[in-house]
């Protein structure tokens, strides 16, 4: 009796560790596709800036690629849903593909736009992937299997900006040169995923989607209102509302706070690239099987909540190695034109005096919990909304997350940027610390065991 037991066992503890070779490929295709993306991100200011495009024109450029996402990535999701994972990847890759030639060409703000559009609506197919990472894993390997999702974000946000300097170097400061670069990363994911990558949805399920229109704007308002999920996608909302405010308006913190250039707030970021990268590479799986996603989702938003804090709290003390005068120089050195001129009026430096090394050990202190939090949340509520819903809903419940994330990533740099402006400089962080604080108390109360204890075998 006891040996049969032990051989019935035995296939349920082979299933809770994740298949490697079978989401290698969805990691590598979203990694290659993600570098093309991080290539272009740390420069595209400076590029419209080389055109003469205006500081209000920069804003409404970067404002368009989630705004794009917000459209396109519950429509990619309902159509994967419909047709297969597979082709709707390809396809919006193809566009991806596009968006970056034609940004390697533009000469126009009209033809900066349009590539912009095109890309972030192609851009989308992030829902796609995590759609096929969610066929592709078990209910107790999903959140590592989402995580490597973030992990690949966290290695091309790392990796992306070296590839842009590098290209720049290389070819004496043409910002065109990185776009071509990104096209080329973006046709090597193409090719991937036309040979490499497998279809991951079961054809039954397929055929089971109902016939609904893709574009549904009433999807949202809709899943919103689903008691299983609702409150999943409010909190994907809100955390990134606050999470990727911070990631916007850091940098100027820094600058004004501890006077950092670009130089110092790019090791900032592979500080936090590579606790990211370590979180949602291994770490959050073994987390998500011994604590599960909720609590998972409770320790996110706690530990963002004390790293906002604390970077709000970082004390006034520039580097050993900051001069005031080579920052100012460095501020209006790379373009003559109106946005760097009003940037460097803007920015308030900090004075040369009692520099030292407790600015910088308080912010990276500070970053840790940042990392970590930022790390784990959205692969956790991307898991759980993935295990509330029938595998027929999977594509669209993931797309209308990733429309929840484009919309918070509109508002927020936005509401930041003004709170940093016209208060003070660390009142964007004190706001995104009560709504990290608050999103924890209103998670404790209302996010309650759902549809993914349904059927799970309590031990006697």
């Amino acid at each position: 009796m006891s040996t049969q037991k032990v051989k019935e066992a035995a296939p349920v503890v082979a299933e809770e560790k994740l298949d490697f070779k079978k989401v290698l490929p969805i990691f590598i295709v979203v990694m290659v596709d993600l570098l093309g993306l991080t290539i272009i991100i740390p420069l595209l200011p400076l590029y419209a800036a080389s055109l003469q495009i205006s500081p209000f024109l920069i804003g409404v450029l970067n404002a368009v690629y989630p705004v794009a996402q917000l459209i396109g990535a519950p429509i990619l999701g309902r159509l994967s849903d419909r047709y297969g994972r597979k082709p709707v990847l390809i396809a919006s890759q193809v566009g991806t593909l596009i968006g970056f030639i034609l940004l390697g060409f533009a000469n126009t703000f009209v033809l900066l736009l349009v590539s912009r559009l095109i890309d972030g609506f192609s851009g989308g197919n992030i829902s796609t992937a995590q759609a096929m990472m969610a066929d592709s894993t078990t209910e107790k390997t999903r959140t590592q299997g989402l995580g490597l999702i973030g992990a690949a974000f966290g290695l091309g946000f790392t990796v992306g900006p070296v590839i842009a300097f590098t290209a720049l170097a290389l070819s004496g400061n043409n910002y065109r040169a990185p776009a071509f670069i990104a096209a080329l990363f973006s046709l090597a994911s193409v090719l991937l995923s036309i040979f490499w990558l497998k279809e991951t949805q079961d054809p039954t399920h397929r055929n089971a989607t109902p016939a609904t229109s893709v574009f549904n704007p009433t999807a949202i308002f809709k899943a919103l209102g689903n008691p299983q999920v609702g409150l999943l996608l409010l909190l994907a909302f809100a955390q990134q509302f606050a999470f990727g405010g911070f990631e916007n308006v850091i940098p100027l913190f820094n600058v004004s706070r501890l006077g950092l250039n670009a130089s110092g707030n790019a090791l900032v970021f592979v500080f936090v690239g590579i606790i990211v990268v370590a979180i949602q590479g291994g770490l959050i799986g073994r987390w998500s099987r011994q604590w599960g996603e909720r609590k998972l989702i409770f320790a996110g938003l706690a530990l963002l909540t004390i790293a906002l804090a604390l970077t709000a709290l970082t004390p006034a003390v520039p580097t050993p190695w900051y001069s005031r005068a080579e920052l100012q120089t460095e501020l209006h050195a790379t373009q003559t034109s109106a946005t760097t001129a009003q940037a460097g009026a803007q920015v308030v430096l900090p004075a040369e005096a009692n520099k030292g090394w407790g600015g910088l050990a308080w912010l990276l202190l500070a970053m840790i919990p940042a990392s970590v939090g930022g790390g784990i949340l959205q692969p956790s509520i991307n898991s759980l909304i993935t295990k509330r819903v029938t595998p027929q809903q999977r594509g669209e419940m993931l797309g209308t997350s990733a429309a929840m994330v484009s919309a918070a990533n509109v508002f927020a740099p936005l509401v930041g940027f003004a709170l940093f402006q016209t208060v003070s400089i660390s009142s964007p962080f004190w706001l995104w610390a009560a709504v990290m604080a608050l999103l924890f108390i209103w998670a404790i109360q209302r996010l309650k065991p759902g549809r993914e204890t349904v059927g799970v075998a309590t031990p006697s």
